[in-house]
């Protein structure tokens, strides 16, 4: 195993830290829609909160995948045949969500709640589908010695996938109610930092019930019992940090607190993962770094590419939040003509 090959991995997880960093309080704050809102105005004032940034935040998903493609794939083609439909569904919930933001805006009123409501489901079905991916993934999946998946429904869809999923759904949701909280004005923002204050205390039996779980059901604790337990305690630490916030109406650092903790679920899911990037049930097929890679000119020429480019996206990513700022209020979407 390469240097290159480990840097690449490496770089893989970071992206989807961004991803989920970025994408789930957008995620969160489209599952608010239906569920935190009163009326329209306020249902405008929150996609008025991510209308400047979501698809921006959605390009690190991309961006990841692309990564993956080049640099393993032997890992991308094991993972996007065996997860095909699930990844399908994951696709048709950022397409609805997407597209909803333009209808929304354009039909007559009547028909925004159907619109309304297919924002907020696309919003919650990708961090759900997501968790259950990646939790399966982590288990351990029935892979033949050519590392093709050959699952049967219950492989995917079992206890631990669904706590999986549900889990990364709630902690995108709450995310979500941090950064409204950080971004909004009005009784939407008192009433988003309640339902935060309410919510983490689901979270820690949830993550009760995951690292028992996590403990059970994978080897992570085995392989990598060090790094494994320190990303463990520091999501609980973050959890209570950013519940402690929500009290001292400590937005920003509220808002950090879950992005870091989902940054931390995912660094955890790779560095349980390595040196592997599948795991099978039986472990003489899973599927290493080192046989999953490019060549090492495919990997040294990507590597040159990134570190080109890498600084121009981070310059643009900090210049549109810095541009995109300020809070947003009821009368702000008004004036804009509505979301």
């Amino acid at each position: 195993m390469s240097a290159l090959q480990v840097l690449w991995f490496v770089l893989i997880g970071i992206l989807f830290c961004g991803f989920f960093f970025l994408d789930g309080f957008d995620l969160g704050t489209g599952m608010a829609i239906q569920t935190l809102a009163h009326n329209e105005d306020e249902k405008s004032q929150l996609i008025g909160t991510i209308g400047p940034v979501w698809d921006g935040n959605e390009v690190w998903l991309i961006t990841a995948g692309g990564a993956m493609f080049a640099s393993f794939p032997y890992w991308y083609s094991s993972l996007f045949s065996g997860y095909y439909i699930i990844l399908l569904l994951i696709l048709a919930g950022l397409i609805v969500r997407g597209v909803s933001f333009e209808f929304r805006s354009k039909v007559p009123s009547k028909y925004k709640p159907i619109w309304n409501w297919a924002l907020t489901i696309g919003s919650a079905m990708v961090p759900f589908l997501f968790g259950m991916m990646f939790t399966s993934m982590i288990k351990g999946m029935p892979i033949s010695a050519a590392g093709n998946i050959y699952a049967n429904f219950f492989d995917y869809f079992n206890w631990f996938s669904i706590l999986g999923g549900i889990a990364l759904m709630l902690l995108c949701y709450l995310h979500g109610l941090n950064y409204i909280a950080l971004k909004t004005t009005g009784d939407i923002r008192e009433r988003a930092r309640n339902y935060s204050q309410l919510l983490y205390w689901i979270l820690y039996v949830g993550l009760l019930i995951f690292v028992i779980l996590l403990a059970v059901e994978t080897d992570f604790f085995k392989v990598h019992p060090v790094i494994v337990s320190g990303l463990v305690i520091a999501m609980i630490v973050l959890s209570v940090i950013g519940h402690a916030c929500t009290f001292k109406k400590k937005e920003l650092a509220a808002f950090l607190s879950t992005g870091f903790s989902l940054v931390a679920l995912v660094t955890m899911i790779f560095s349980g993962l390595f040196p592997r990037v599948m795991i099978a049930d039986n472990p003489h097929n899973d599927l290493l770094i080192s046989a999953a890679s490019s060549s090492p000119y495919t990997l040294k020429i990507m590597s040159i590419t990134a570190i080109s480019i890498l600084p121009f996206i981070l310059a643009y990513t900090i210049w549109a939040y810095y541009i995109f700022r300020k809070r947003i209020s009821i009368n702000d979407t008004r004036q804009n003509g509505g979301y």
